[in-house]
């Protein structure tokens, strides 16, 4: 079913502006001290339950994280309180399973890290230099397997430099350096995993994208014949900072229009079927939406019968797809077998699924991409796990009978979290289109 939320109904087929989109979802977003405690309380949560699940599954015993400010490693702002912008000088953190005791968290840096990390160098008191530190904390503490943040496959994984490794090597020694291996599993796990705690909060930042999108497709925003696709995008992009959160890539506006009335310009018109992609940052989670609208000729109460019935093959593909998901099975199976049964219905269908989190295009695996249908190597051969969310996006082209015969791409992303229960919408999907009258 449509997201339930205050609109106005103006036929089945025709979903309009919600009713005063700020005193539904985003009357609740949070001022910037409240935010940093809600994630802080998580992060504090992820280090005492996730991490050690995830240290041992890998086969890890320790885990080091070395970066300098301004060219981070891509776990590292996840690993720290919320208001750590970036790391400072040189920054070290050291990770070590002590087994029924948990993991250590430790901090060799030259400014503490909050309450979390316990320090372990402390320069100003004379002894070793930073990595003399480093070195004393790793062999004090023997461990076996020693993972550091190198991939050819993720990016996410793939954070420790090529002179940090190098200063790391020097100062452990070759008696050590035999104990380090990949952490990319760990990375890409640590990234990926959603708590119980974040998966509630999850689809009310949903919420929040679907009514910027909701207020976008109305004639609040929308005049026929005046108002520009850019027009949209800018006043997408200001509402985000209104709102006071962030997007992570700027928001998009496409427009289809029937035969021999190609657009030479970016003005919306009468007729034209509407199309956004959009995605916001809030409480550290990112979302990715993309729906479409349609914006009424005189007369017209509802859309053409062919572009409601397009929306539901878009539908219909989205739901071929989330039949497939399956924990253990790759980014390229579920692909695979998703186009398969698609192209057995009947479907012109496209998949690009991607994970969603902590970043836009997220940790985990990628199930195609727009220009991979084949599937994706090494990214897409990553297994599914509980407890992590996906961009469900795709699309399906469908020839519109009142268009005579010309072909729509229903371009469609929803946000949805993967948990034992199964795979579920975090906030609804679109079956019918905004109408703008």
């Amino acid at each position: 079913m449509k997201r339930i939320v205050p609109i106005l109904v103006l036929a089945a087929a025709c979903v309009g502006l919600r009713a005063a989109p700020e005193e539904t979802a985003t009357a609740s977003i949070l001022p910037m001290r409240d935010r940093t405690g809600v994630q802080d309380r998580w992060l504090g949560a992820r280090l005492e339950t996730l991490l050690p699940e995830l240290m041992r599954r890998e086969k890890l015993d320790m885990w080091i994280i070395v970066c300098r400010e301004y060219n981070e490693d891509p776990v590292f702002l996840t690993l720290v309180p919320a208001a750590s912008l970036s790391a400072r000088r040189l920054s070290m953190l050291v990770f070590f399973d002590r087994g029924e005791q948990g993991v250590e968290k430790i901090s060799v840096g030259r400014y503490p890290i909050g309450t979390l990390y316990k320090p372990a160098w402390r320069p100003d008191k004379g002894g070793p230099d930073q990595w003399q530190a480093l070195a004393k904390v790793v062999k004090d503490r023997n461990p076996m397997r020693i993972g550091i943040n190198e991939s050819a496959t993720f990016a996410f994984g793939d954070g420790l430099s090529a002179s940090l490794k190098a200063s790391l090597l020097r100062a452990l020694g070759p008696d050590w350096t035999g104990r380090l291996v990949s952490a990319e599993k760990l990375a890409v796990g640590w990234l990926e995993r959603r708590t119980a705690e974040e998966l509630e909060v999850y689809p009310h930042i949903a919420a929040v994208a679907h009514a910027v999108i909701a207020e976008a497709f109305s004639p609040a925003v929308i005049t026929p014949g005046i108002t520009t696709a850019d027009d949209v995008e800018w006043w997408m992009w200001e509402k985000i900072r209104a709102l006071k959160l962030d997007t992570w890539f700027p928001p998009s506006i496409s427009i289809q229009r029937g035969k021999g009335k190609e657009a030479k310009d970016r003005v919306v018109r009468r007729g034209d079927l509407l199309h956004c992609d959009m995605g916001i940052s809030y409480l550290g989670l990112m979302t990715d939406h993309q729906e479409h609208a349609y914006v009424l000729k005189p007369g017209e109460d509802v859309p053409p019968a062919g572009l409601s019935a397009a929306l539901a093959e878009g539908n219909r593909l989205q739901d071929i797809l989330l039949a497939e998901f399956r924990e253990g099975r790759t980014g390229n199976e579920i692909l695979a077998s998703a186009l398969r049964a698609a192209k057995a219905a009947g479907l012109k269908p496209s998949i690009y699924t991607h994970p969603v989190g902590v970043h836009g295009h997220a940790a985990g695996p990628t199930i195609g991409l727009w220009d991979e249908q084949d599937g994706v190597p090494g990214q897409g051969d990553y297994p599914l796990y509980y407890d992590t969310c996906h961009s469900i996006e795709l699309n399906a082209r469908v020839s519109v009978a009142e268009w005579n015969g010309q072909e729509v791409t229903i371009a469609l992303e929803e946000d949805a979290a993967f948990t034992r229960e199964g795979i579920r919408f975090l906030d609804g999907r679109q079956t019918a289109l905004f109408c703008i009258k």
